[in-house]
C-alpha cells in the first residue's frame, strides 16, 4: 500500500477495538483491530469516503464475495466478515497476517530458491482454486502476498478480480508484474495473465525486484512497458538456479499468451519438477474444486495434487477399530475413497471431502489415533483346543521310544555309508545373489567439451562438442562480461555466432540441457 496520503479515521466497530493503522492505498485504509469475541486481533479494510460513488461500494462488496467464496483455501487470506460501518464505509474484518508481505522480503534480499519455489507452488494453487471457481485475480504480486504467523503466504486484495469468462480491461494492475496484452490498444486478460504474473512474482522473489526492473537504471512505467514487449526474459544472475527454472520462468512469461502453461497448476507442476530435480521436500498442490480431479491430472503429476475429499469418522466402531494405515496392497483408489465413508491414504495423497468441495487437509500420522477413542474390542472366546491325531504319542515314555528308534535308524544310515565307501551328499545350498552393481553418476549430464572460440571481422564464432549426445540435446547460452549476464538463447546445433563485443573480448557460457530438461553445469570461455 502507498503512504502518499494521510489515513481516514478508522470506524467505530461493535465488538471491536482499533489498536492501529496497518496501511492505506488509493481505494482504502487497513486497520488493525481487536476481536473482543473471539478475541483476537483482525484486519479491517475500510473504503474511503470519497471512494463510494462510481461502482466501487459494488466493487467492494464483489471483493468480499470473491474473498468469502474462496477464502478456505490455505494460500488465500481468510474473510471473518463484512459490513457498513456506523458512518457509511463498507469493510471487510479478515485474517491479520504479521510478517512483512512477499515484495518487503524480497526487496531486503532474494529467496532461496527452495523458499521461492515453495511460495511458488502454494500460490499458484490458490490462483489455480480462483480459476475453477471462474475467477480471475488480475493483480498477482509480491505485495499481495501476505504472509501468516505460521510463515505460509495468503493471497490477498480481490478488489479487481472479475470472472474468467470477462475480457474487459484489466484496471488497476501493475506494470511490473503485468503481460504484454495488457498494454495494447484492446487490453486482454485471461488464465495466461495471471499465469504471466505468477511467474514474475516467483522471479522476483528469486531477483529481489521485478523481471524487467534494472537496478541503477530508468525504471519509470513507459520503461518497464518497452522492456515487457519487446525484451526477452532476463536471465537469472544466480548461480544456484537450474536452467529447468529459468525455462519455467520463461514458459510462464512467454510474450504470447498461448506459449505459456495453459493452467496455473501446470506452472506450479513445473516449478514441483525443479524441485524434485534439486531434491528438495515436494510442496503439494491445495486445490478446492467442485468436481474430482479430470483427465488433466495425469498420473505422473497428480500424486504431487491434493484435491481433497471428506473421510468420516464414527466414534463408536463395530467390531473395533485396527491400525489407522492401511497396507499398500489395501489402499482404495480414489473413486472408491469418494463413494465411501472413509478414503484416507496417507500422506500427500490422502483426500477429505468436505460438503462436496474437495479441500487441502494436514497429512494424517499415526499420532492422531491418540486422540481417537477406540471401542473396547469384544471378549475372545477359549478356542477348542485342537484335536490330537490318532498317531501322536501319548505319553512322555512313548516319545523317548520314537527318539530313540530314529537316532538308532541314523546311526545305521551312516556306518552303511561309511563301508561301502562312499561319503554322505553334500547338504544343498541356497544359491546366493547379489544386486546389480549401480552406476551412481548415470543420469547426470556432462557438460560441453572443447569450447572455443575464434574473431572474423566484426563476429565472434564460437564451437564445442557433446561428449553424450541424445536426442532432443539441446544448449542454452549467454554472452556475460564484468559488469553482468547478456540475454539467454537456445541452439539444436553445437555453434553460435554473435557480434564481437564493444571490449573487445567476448565470452560467453554454454550448458548441454536434455530433452526431459536436465541441464548440465555450464562451460565458459573468451575470445580472441
Amino acid at each position: 500500500m502507498s503512504g502518499k496520503r494521510a489515513p481516514a479515521a478508522p470506524p467505530q466497530l461493535p465488538g471491536f477495538t482499533y489498536v492501529d493503522i496497518l496501511g492505506s492505498g488509493g481505494f482504502a485504509d487497513v486497520y488493525l483491530f481487536e476481536q473482543q469475541l473471539p478475541r483476537r486481533r483482525v484486519a479491517v479494510k475500510v473504503l474511503l469516503p470519497d471512494r463510494m460513488a462510481g461502482g466501487s461500494a459494488e466493487q467492494f462488496a464483489a471483493e468480499a464475495n470473491v474473498m468469502a467464496l474462496l477464502s478456505t483455501h490455505p494460500a488465500i487470506v481468510t474473510i471473518y466478515q463484512a459490513g457498513m460501518s456506523d458512518d457509511g464505509r463498507p469493510y471487510l474484518v479478515m485474517e491479520y497476517c504479521p510478517r512483512p508481505n512477499l515484495q518487503v522480503r524480497s526487496r531486503s534480499g532474494a529467496f532461496s530458491i527452495a523458499e521461492a519455489l515453495r511460495v511458488g507452488v502454494q500460490v499458484a494453487a490458490a490462483a489455480e482454486t480462483a480459476h475453477r471457481a471462474g475467477i480471475l485475480h488480475r493483480d498477482i504480486k509480491p505485495a499481495n502476498i501476505l504472509v501468516t504467523e505460521y510463515n505460509r503466504p495468503a493471497l490477498t486484495d480481490f478488489g479487481i478480480a472479475t470472472t474468467a469468462e470477462s475480457a474487459e480491461s484489466s484496471g488497476g494492475m501493475s506494470i511490473p508484474w503485468s503481460p504484454p496484452e495488457s498494454f495494447s490498444d484492446d487490453p486482454e486478460s485471461g488464465v495466461a495473465t495471471d499465469v504471466y504474473a505468477l511467474g514474475a512474482t516467483v522471479y522476483t522473489l528469486l531477483a529481489g525486484h521485478s523481471p524487467f526492473e534494472q537496478p541503477g537504471g530508468r525504471n519509470g512505467g513507459a520503461d518497464l512497458i518497452q522492456r515487457i514487449e519487446g525484451q526477452p526474459l532476463p536471465r537469472l544472475v544466480r548461480t544456484d538456479a537450474p536452467v529447468s527454472l529459468q525455462l519455467a520462468l520463461e514458459r510462464a512469461m512467454a510474450k504470447r499468451p498461448g506459449d505459456r502453461f495453459d493452467s496455473a497448476v501446470a506452472f506450479a507442476r513445473a516449478l514441483q519438477r525443479v524441485q524434485i530435480e534439486l531434491s528438495h521436500s515436494v510442496t503439494p498442490i491445495d486445490i478446492l474444486d467442485d468436481s474430482p480431479l479430470a483427465e488433466e491430472d495425469d498420473e505422473a503429476d497428480g500424486e504431487l495434487t491434493r484435491v481433497r475429499g471428506i473421510v468420516s469418522i464414527e466414534p463408536q466402531t463395530h467390531p473395533a477399530a485396527g491400525q489407522t494405515r492401511k497396507r499398500v496392497d489395501e489402499v482404495p483408489s480414489f473413486t472408491d475413497a469418494a463413494t465411501t465413508a472413509m478414503g484416507t491414504t496417507g500422506g500427500a495423497e490422502e483426500t477429505i471431502l468436505r460438503g462436496g468441495r474437495a479441500i487441502a487437509s494436514v497429512p494424517v500420522d499415526d499420532t492422531t489415533s491418540s486422540t481417537v477413542q477406540r471401542a473396547r474390542p469384544a471378549p475372545v472366546e477359549d478356542a477348542p483346543a485342537p484335536e490330537t491325531p490318532a498317531s501322536a504319542p501319548r505319553s512322555r515314555r512313548a516319545l523317548w521310544i520314537w527318539l530313540a528308534v530314529a537316532a538308532a535308524a541314523l546311526v545305521a544310515i551312516v556306518v552303511g555309508v561309511s563301508l561301502l565307501g562312499g561319503t554322505p551328499p553334500p547338504a544343498p545350498q541356497t544359491p546366493s545373489t547379489s544386486a546389480k552393481p549401480q552406476d551412481p553418476v548415470s543420469g547426470i549430464v556432462p557438460s560441453p567439451i572443447d569450447l572455443a572460440g575464434t574473431v572474423s571481422d566484426s563476429t565472434a564464432t564460437f564451437t564445442w562438442t557433446n561428449p553424450e549426445p541424445e536426442d532432443g540435446d539441446i544448449y542454452i547460452w549467454y554472452p556475460y562480461t564484468l559488469t553482468g549476464n547478456g540475454a539467454s538463447d537456445s541452439v539444436d546445433v553445437p555453434t553460435v555466432t554473435l557480434p564481437v563485443d564493444p571490449s573487445g573480448t567476448t565470452c560467453i557460457a554454454v550448458q548441454l540441457v536434455r530433452a526431459d530438461g536436465r541441464g548440465g553445469d555450464e562451460e565458459r570461455v573468451c575470445t580472441p
